[in-house]
């Protein structure tokens, strides 16, 4: 391979991981392509709920089995899994209960404790790094509960957290209101989370990383990419729809859920899967609020961002292809407005985005384990902007060949 191809790297996905990874391999002198069938910034990471939520949960625990009932059943509950796709769902759904076994449940949260040890601090350095510190917010996020009993539900992930040294507040009702005027008294207690920071604008967030790589001579490839080959002399080889062949020394795949497809033509499938994630962006609300919000029970979170308002969060499970189901965006419209009785819903926009799921909740960032030269950085879930710039740093030493700091045995790619 030329010296002058090691030093390329091509970055296939330009959500905020791909964009990250590109911009950060662009500061340690790699000559970056950054390739997305779409503008940056305008998949997945366009409709986030704009949070850096450090307060890291696994997705199953050992009585998780009790709710797939509920799952199936109710069309407007947390978790929504249509009965039509639940049959292609089983493999994914067995591992998925197996991650939740006592054991595999500890390891699991050290992984992902891991990772938002540094999340915070690797995220403030990256938007320093592209002159965008106000991009973050100084306040924190409050997780709010209904009723005793909802708070005592959340003790174990409490005490989880305490475990691991984050810092938090019990807030009873009364102290609520002085930190968020706008909340309901009916909402009997609250936890501050003070350093579960929110992004102003998370679309604008991925156009400032990618504008900075670009900047540093990083070049953009609109396309659809199609395979990826290894050729004698060491090359990676990407391979376009439209019959455009981009080589490389190293190729990182941060193409979200759209990764399991390449993966599979590599030869090491991995069990991606779409949990589709929903908002309503709300321009008149009425209200100003200082803080995001997270209402554990019910699933979503309420944060203003991006000039407004924005409701979200939830889960349906359905595939990439099922058509949108808009009902849903409207019932956390409505738990909203339990929370928060002043927030009037006008000038609005509705929208629907799939997060890359594992069933162990926690990343693949990894080197390929068939293919010399590939790099993953895939299904991060509900927390691709919060893991964002420490994935980029972690990769960025995984082609440069440094050891990263980090132990990265529980994010490889044939863990499964």
């Amino acid at each position: 391979m030329a010296d002058e191809t090691k030093r390329n790297v091509a970055v296939v996905g330009a959500g905020v991981i791909g964009a990250s990874i590109a911009f950060e391999l662009q500061r340690r002198g790699f000559e970056v392509t950054l390739i997305d069938k779409g503008e940056p910034g305008r998949g997945t990471s366009f409709g986030n709920m704009a949070s850096i939520a450090l307060d890291f949960a696994a997705g199953s625990g050992p009585s998780t089995w009790k709710k797939i009932p509920g799952w199936l059943l109710d069309p407007e509950g947390p978790v929504w899994l249509r009965p039509s796709y639940a049959v292609r769902m089983l493999p994914w759904f067995l591992r998925f209960l197996a991650a939740g076994r006592p054991s595999r449940l500890r390891e699991i949260e050290d992984a992902g404790m891991r990772l938002s040890k540094r999340a915070l601090g690797d995220f403030k350095e990256m938007l320093e790094a592209i002159g965008a510190p106000d991009l973050i917010t100084e306040e924190g996020c409050l997780a709010i509960y209904e009723t005793e009993a909802e708070f005592a539900a959340d003790r174990g992930h409490l005490a989880m957290m305490q475990r691991y040294g984050f810092e938090f507040e019990v807030l009873s009702n009364g102290a609520i209101q002085h930190y968020e005027a706008s909340v309901s008294p009916a909402i009997a207690k609250a936890v501050l989370l003070p350093d579960n920071k929110s992004i102003r604008d998370p679309y604008k967030l991925v156009v400032k990383l990618a504008d900075a790589a670009k900047a540093a001579g990083t070049t953009f490839v609109s396309g659809t990419v199609r395979n990826i080959e290894r050729r004698g002399d060491g090359t990676v080889v990407v391979l376009l729809e439209d019959g455009r062949r981009i080589e490389a020394g190293s190729v990182v795949l941060a193409a979200g859920v759209h990764t399991r497809f390449l993966a599979e033509k590599l030869g090491e499938p991995i069990p991606l899967e779409t949990e589709r994630g929903y908002h309503t962006q709300i321009m008149k609300p009425g209200i100003a609020m200082r803080y995001s919000m997270i209402w554990p029970h019910r699933a979503f979170m309420v944060t203003p961002t991006a000039g407004g308002i924005r409701v979200g969060g939830n889960v349906e499970l359905a595939g990439l292809d099922a058509a949108p189901d808009f009902r849903r965006p409207r019932v956390l419209v409505r738990h909203a407005q339990r929370a928060l009785p002043g927030l009037k819903v006008e000038e609005t926009t509705e929208w629907m985005g799939h997060r890359p799921a594992l069933p162990d909740t926690i990343p693949i960032i990894s080197p390929s384990s068939k293919m010399p030269g590939v790099f993953y950085a895939t299904g991060h879930g509900h927390l691709g902007l919060t893991f964002s710039a420490t994935t980029a740093l972690v990769i960025a030493d995984m082609v440069t060949g440094l050891k990263p700091s980090l132990d990265m045995t529980p994010f490889r790619i044939d863990r499964y």
